[in-house]
């Protein structure tokens, strides 16, 4: 989540009293990212929303998360710990382990539970994540407007996901099924417009730089 990326801005400190230091030996992996998140978003949230049936479908989920949500949204947040920018490094490396946790829970944990403690031991996983996801959305408010959209949905989705669970209320999961889809859809626009700026050497799709006296590369 960088300054090519749309995930940051080139004058918003990345570390506190520090600027991002800018390495062009390193391509810029916040497109990798949110592309990464985007999909395994998608796909989850297809079956969250019951788009696509039967359940026994779910198992194609499975690979997208360990490989593509999981480890090459975590090395993505590696990168970032490279080029200095600290909010892509937590995001992108907390959420590719909350894709592999997914996938370790799904084929490993939850098949040894009763149904009912599957289902609330999710809820409470959940819950974990919309702590997280909340105060990192407070920190794009200082980034810009596409980011605030990506995690405003993405926090909705998760307080869905918990009270569904939790509470083994499906429509609630299916409504943030949708609100997950929506998610989805803002991240790959914020990943488009990052390689589309990387690869077209100007801006061609805005991400509303929001830090005061930023201004988008």
């Amino acid at each position: 989540m960088s300054t090519e990326s749309g995930v940051a801005t080139e004058q918003v400190p990345e570390r506190a009293g520090a600027a991002a230091v800018a390495d062009p030996t390193i391509a810029d992996p916040g497109p990798l990212g949110l592309a990464a998140f985007a999909a395994t978003t998608f796909m989850l949230s297809v079956f969250n929303a019951k788009l696509m049936k039967p359940p026994t479908l779910e198992a194609v989920f499975l690979p997208l998360a360990l490989f593509y949500g999981g480890i090459a949204q975590l090395l993505a947040g590696m990168w970032e710990f490279k080029k200095a920018n600290t909010f892509g490094a937590l995001a992108f490396t907390s959420y590719g382990a909350f894709w592999l946790t997914v996938w370790y829970y799904i084929t490993t944990i939850a098949p040894k539970l009763p149904l009912l403690d599957a289902h609330r031991g999710f809820g409470l996983y959940v819950l974990t994540w919309t702590i997280f996801t909340a105060y990192m959305f407070v920190a794009t408010f200082r980034i810009n407007g596409a980011l605030v959209a990506v995690f405003g949905v993405l926090l909705l989705t998760f307080i869905c996901l918990t009270i569904g669970n939790w509470g083994l209320h499906s429509n609630i999961v299916k409504l943030g099924g949708y609100l997950g889809l929506l998610t989805a859809a803002l991240a790959w626009y914020t990943s488009f417009a990052g390689v589309l700026s990387n690869t077209w050497g100007r801006v061609v799709l805005p991400v509303f730089p929001l830090a005061p006296g930023a201004k988008a590369k």
